[in-house]
C-alpha cells in the first residue's frame, strides 16, 4: 500500500504520509534516521548498538524508489531505502497541539 501523499517540513522534523486507509502518519526525522533500514544501520542495531544521531538532523531530500522512499539526511546519510510496509508500521511522533 502507497502512500496517496507524502509531505515533508524541515522546520518541524517530521515526515507526514497520509494513507489510503485516512491514517495520517507523522514520523519524527531524528527517529527515522536511527531506523534507517539499510544494511549498515541494521547490522548496528543488531549488534545491541544505538546510533548516535544528531538531534537537529533532517530529512533534506526524498526521492520515490518505487517501493519506498529514499531519505537524504542532512548528516549525509542517504544509504537507506524504507519500504511503504517498514514505514507504515513505525510508530507516528504526537501531532503538535493546534
Amino acid at each position: 500500500m502507497n502512500p496517496l501523499a507524502i509531505g515533508n517540513s524541515r522546520s518541524r522534523q517530521q515526515l507526514r504520509l497520509n494513507w489510503p486507509d485516512g491514517r495520517e502518519q507523522l514520523l519524527n526525522h531524528v527517529e527515522l534516521r536511527r531506523q534507517c533500514p539499510c544494511s549498515q544501520c541494521r547490522a548496528f542495531r543488531l549488534q545491541g548498538l544505538t546510533p548516535l544521531v544528531d538531534e537537529r538532523v533532517c530529512v533534506v531530500e526524498l526521492n520515490s524508489q518505487g517501493y519506498g522512499l529514499q531519505l537524504i539526511f542532512s548528516d549525509g546519510h542517504e544509504r537507506g531505502i524504507y519500504p511503504w510496509a517498514y514505514l507504515a508500521n513505525l510508530t507516528p511522533t504526537t501531532p503538535d497541539p493546534l
